[in-house]
């Protein structure tokens, strides 16, 4: 990296005197500025391998403090996790997102929290794993009719795929009905970048292209979100058990008394839920396909079990448990492409993480994308290898050098449904399918809210008998 001004330094013996960590100097913010907006995946891995586990980074008015270490993710998360609210990036993502899940903080995001939280309950979340198989089947079905036919662009039938699921398992509702609604959310995904690379600093009213379909596609949701509810209010379960989250928020906002206000709620939460919570699990399922296809023995290794397990069926919760290997190639993905990347928080008061001091208002940042690759950690770490979570091979592994799922009291509140969701629909596609990138294709990293594949990911389709 440019604007070197202090060296790698081990944190200090326990009882020394904090530091300030090591990093470029200011001189060179023009430059990594420039990298942040081109290649951010790039400064974070050459930051942590020039400097060490923490680093200081000067972008413009900011300064990040990069921690990289699992016992200052566990410092972070976990330990004094009261002192770190979220920071730079999902700040200013809020006005794009506003304040749902994602966004909110104190007694805003526990109340959101203890709203949405029933609905992943284990014993709920395992009745929906028929939903998903049968979701996943309509779009194997869909994808055999296009054998031979040339190249389908999966990142997009994954967006469909898990909206579809989402739909179905946390909101009771047919979101295919709303057929704009992946292009909203992708419009929706890229002005929160956008606000999160500017630091919030254009004002919403400038006319950028950008801004302008931002608008349209937030007045579209807006549009979704009022039928969704509607439709609910006009139709509510009979005997009044209905306990999905659409019913959840339509519940917790009934005693506001202004419509605009209560709208903006429910647009805010289901927006941030639904943004979540297909984005990340489609961004798992497409590097899965795109690394199976680099790694075919894998691929055969899992369609081995899938046949042994499930033969023609599709999956029951007994049947998850029993695709071990399955699991572990997820998790493998989840490792080298985790769809969180970037997990921006802001220190309240002062504190010290590793020996290193972190000044009161600082931005903090901690990177799994980085962390799950660190050699001290993780043999051979850009290696594919689903084996490293076998259980002889992890058990003494570090708690926290692994975080696909985030950890703390923020821990993803969805993850044991969006680890259901990707091994169902992986087992029922490899079970019927073989997909493969193009000959010449290069397929790259995006980091936008979630890791996605850039400009989608085109797979030729071949049907197993």
């Amino acid at each position: 990296m440019t604007g070197v001004d202090s060296v790698p330094a081990p944190a200090p013996p326990g009882g020394g005197r904090p530091r300030r960590p090591p990093g470029p100097s200011r001189a060179g913010t023009p430059v990594l500025l420039a990298r942040m907006a081109s290649d951010r995946l790039a400064v974070m891995t050459e930051a942590a391998a020039t400097y060490g586990d923490a680093v200081r980074l000067p972008l413009g008015p900011k300064t990040l403090y990069f921690f990289n270490h699992p016992d200052h993710i566990r410092r972070v998360l976990t330990d004094n996790s009261a002192n770190y609210h979220k920071g730079i990036g999902l700040v200013h993502a809020r006005r794009a997102l506003g304040d749902g899940l994602l966004t909110s903080e104190g007694p805003l995001w526990r109340a959101q929290r203890k709203v949405i939280q029933p609905a992943f309950q284990p014993r709920r979340i395992n009745r929906q794993i028929g939903a998903i198989g049968e979701e996943a089947l309509l779009l194997a079905d869909r994808l055999r009719r296009s054998a031979g036919a040339g190249a389908v662009d999966i990142r997009q039938e994954m967006t469909g795929l898990t909206l579809g699921v989402l739909g179905r398992s946390l909101l009771d509702a047919d979101l295919g009905a709303y057929e704009s609604i992946g292009e909203a959310f992708e419009i929706v995904q890229d002005q929160a970048v956008f606000e999160m690379m500017s630091l919030s600093s254009v004002p919403t009213w400038v006319p950028l292209p950008l801004q302008l379909r931002f608008r349209k596609a937030r007045a579209e949701l807006n549009r979704i979100v009022a039928a969704l509810a509607r439709e609910r209010e006009q139709h509510p379960a009979s005997d009044g058990t209905r306990d999905d989250v659409l019913s959840r928020l339509i519940d917790a906002t009934a005693d506001e008394r202004d419509p605009a206000v209560r709208q903006n709620r429910m647009r805010d939460e289901l927006i941030t839920l639904l943004l979540a919570g297909h984005d990340t699990t489609a961004s798992t399922l497409n590097w899965t396909l795109y690394l199976l296809d680099r790694h075919p023995e894998a691929g055969d290794r899992v369609r081995a079990e899938v046949d042994e397990v499930l033969g023609d069926r599709l999956p029951t919760i007994e049947d998850f448990h029993r695709l071990t290997y399955t699991s572990m190639v997820l998790q493998e993905v989840m490792r080298l492409y985790p769809a969180v990347w970037l997990l921006p928080r802001r220190a309240l008061a002062a504190d010290e993480i590793g020996g290193y001091r972190v000044p009161a208002g600082a931005d903090v940042v901690l990177c799994p994308y980085t962390l799950h690759r660190h050699p001290d950690f993780w043999e051979d770490p850009d290696r594919f290898d689903p084996e490293r979570f076998a259980k002889g091979r992890s058990a003494d592994r570090h708690r926290y050098s692994y975080v696909p799922f985030g950890a703390g009291p923020r821990v993803c509140v969805g993850s044991s449904l969006g680890m259901m969701e990707a091994t169902v629909v992986l087992a029922v596609l490899l079970r019927r399918l073989r997909l493969s990138v193009p000959p010449g294709h290069k397929v790259r990293a995006e980091p936008m809210l979630t890791l996605r594949v850039k400009g989608g990911l085109p797979m030729t389709v071949e049907a197993r008998n």
